[in-house]
């Protein structure tokens, strides 16, 4: 086969070629797991759903969907924030009984970690026994019977669908759709229809574990609940779609060029690939070929870039070592650049004045800003002071430590004209330190939304979180006001009275008619006569749905000193919502 005439998984590889065993074991849904409500419940992250119970997916809610359409399937869905600190803390446990085989446990993210095989796989009898063993621990861990023992030697799943690629939420599927009603037999008689069902809690958490070479083929392993027997991970991943490498762009025009499939893409040459598609291709193509992303480089001695700070007298509080932790991601990502390397792992480590330590491995992968990696340590001391590890108030701490771990060459990244991506870089190290001193909701940054009024016309974000407005702000607003917009905008509309010549409210009709001309605007009990008025722009807004229906008309008014101000009626009371300069 072209460009495949080393498997990356056969023993007789190089040294560089070889890919290590993996086993992951991923517990699925478990941004659902970490909140309480009855089934069904769903999970929501920038305005779609990350991940819903077993009563909404029957439902038909995927992950994915806008909130919208998951109301709509399913009107009593539950909806929950995500909250990533208690996905950590409930899951310690689970990392914790995983760690009982090795110290080397690698959380890619809340609901998902992994550990190499080769060394736990020897003392514990085979690759198989020792899958059985870490599902027993972690179903003990999650309080419930083992899932059935994953398949030995399975290396194409029935029907694989597009999954997660590691570190990243899980793929949105697509509603089943639903069987059709069998057809009652003359002979039998209608049965009386069911009582409806109460609620149901949501079904206790459950973990799945894979085995196969390298952690991107474990992670669909884990996922498919099979063994992958060493050397056959090409095989395994063939029959999955090429969007399952998570690279979208590639993956669309690969489609487009009749190569689905990951088998397929894979059998081109690695040569033509890195031609056409760059170090991100040849990234993915590596992967479709069952190696490691980037070839191992041998290096006479690893640097040494660990960044910590220790703590004399000791730290008797946990929260002083996020701060702190803020500053050593800056520094460790100076000192990966500087290198020009970058990793594939970090490790948190913490020691206490009484010689207790612990540490846990995190995924990086590069993609990680400081911001994000400080967040992870974060949540990481919280765990281990929801599990006992770390108490505030006994011995303290003394240090805190980042390792980068799996280091590999720095591929770069294509820099704008001008130096603008090295602007962006030093905003972003700029906006770490404030975030450190004000919290990382401290700062924020304003991102455009749909709306008519101009308190709905634009929302405060935290800097470095995606959003994604939940109505577009470039769609038709009937209503909206012109392109002259108000210069400071109240919190909260003020209540104000508009009067007319003769001192009596100005009211508006439902055809916006006007009762008479404004003549008077009392603001706080101060008087205001108006020099000029237009408007008004009515709205009607929701008129589908009852509890959000509401309509209202916008004024705008010039007062006695200058000033215009921008003045909304709904329900027949006034309100005064913004002003002009």
């Amino acid at each position: 086969m072209p460009g495949n005439e080393r498997s990356g998984s056969e023993p007789s590889g190089t040294a560089e070629d070889r890919t290590p065993r993996v086993l992951v074991v991923w517990c699925p849904d478990w941004p659902v797991v970490a909140v309480t409500g009855d089934d069904p419940v769903a999970v929501t992250e920038g305005g779609r759903i990350l991940a819903c119970s077993a009563g909404a997916r029957a439902a038909g809610v995927r992950q994915g969907q806008r909130l919208k359409l998951a109301q709509r399937l399913c009107p009593e869905l539950e909806l929950r924030d995500r909250d990533p600190e208690t996905e950590t803390r409930r899951f310690e446990p689970v990392v914790a009984a995983v760690e009982a085989f090795t110290p080397r446990v690698e959380v890619i993210r809340p609901g998902l970690c992994a550990i190499p095989v080769k060394g736990p796989g020897r003392y514990f009898g085979g690759e198989e026994a020792l899958a059985a063993k870490v599902r027993t621990a972690v179903a003990d861990a999650l309080g419930r019977p083992p899932v059935p023992d994953a398949v030995p030697g399975a290396v194409n799943p029935e029907a694989p669908g597009t999954p997660e690629a590691p570190g990243t939420p899980e793929a949105p599927g697509t509603p089943e759709a639903p069987e059709a009603p069998e057809t009652p037999k003359p002979s039998e008689a209608p049965k009386p229809p069911k009582p409806p069902e109460a609620p149901r809690p949501p079904e206790a958490p459950h973990a799945q574990v894979g085995v196969a070479d390298g952690l991107f083929a474990a992670v669909l392993a884990a996922r498919a609940g099979v063994l992958v027997p060493a050397g056959r991970t090409a095989e395994f991943l063939a029959p999955y779609p090429v969007s399952a490498l998570g690279d979208e762009a590639p993956a669309e025009l690969l489609d487009r060029l009749g190569l689905p499939t990951v088998g397929a893409f894979a059998a081109l040459p690695p040569e033509a690939v890195a031609d056409r598609f760059g170090p991100s291709g040849t990234v993915a193509h590596r992967l479709a070929r069952g190696l490691q992303p980037r070839p191992l480089v041998p290096r006479d001695q690893e640097p040494d870039l660990a960044v910590e700070q220790r703590f004399d007298p000791p730290e008797p509080l946990a929260e002083p070592l996020v701060f702190v932790a803020r500053t050593l991601a800056e520094a460790l990502h100076q000192r990966l650049a500087g290198a020009g390397l970058t990793c594939r792992r970090v490790a948190v480590e913490v020691a206490c004045a009484d010689g207790r330590s612990a540490s846990r491995l995190w995924r990086h992968e590069g993609r990680l800003s400081a911001t994000a990696l400080a967040e992870r340590v974060r949540w990481q001391l919280q765990a281990w002071q929801g599990m006992g590890t770390f108490t505030d108030g006994q011995e303290g701490f003394t240090l805190l430590r980042l390792a980068p771990d799996g280091l590999s060459p720095d591929q770069g990244r294509q820099l704008a004209l001008w130096g603008q991506a090295v602007a962006d870089d030093r905003v972003e190290r700029a906006v770490a330190r404030v975030q450190a001193v004000l919290g990382h909701a401290g700062l924020r940054r304003i991102e455009p939304a749909g709306g008519r009024g101009p308190g709905e016309q634009a929302v405060k974000v935290p800097w470095g979180e995606p959003y994604e407005a939940a109505v577009p702000a470039d769609a038709p607003w009937p209503g909206r006001l012109p392109e002259v917009w108000p210069a400071v905008v109240l919190r909260e509309p003020t209540p104000v009275r508009v009067l007319d010549e003769a001192g009596l409210p100005v009211t508006v009709d439902g055809r916006a008619g006007v009762s008479a001309r404004p003549a008077l605007v009392v603001v706080r009990g101060r008087e205001e006569p108006v020099d000029g008025w237009t408007g008004p722009w009515p709205a009607v807004e929701y008129w589908w749905d009852q509890s959000l229906a509401r309509r209202r008309a916008r004024f705008q008014v010039v007062v006695g000193d200058g000033r215009a101000l921008l003045l909304t009626v709904e329900g027949g009371a006034w309100y005064l919502e913004a002003g002009y300069d």
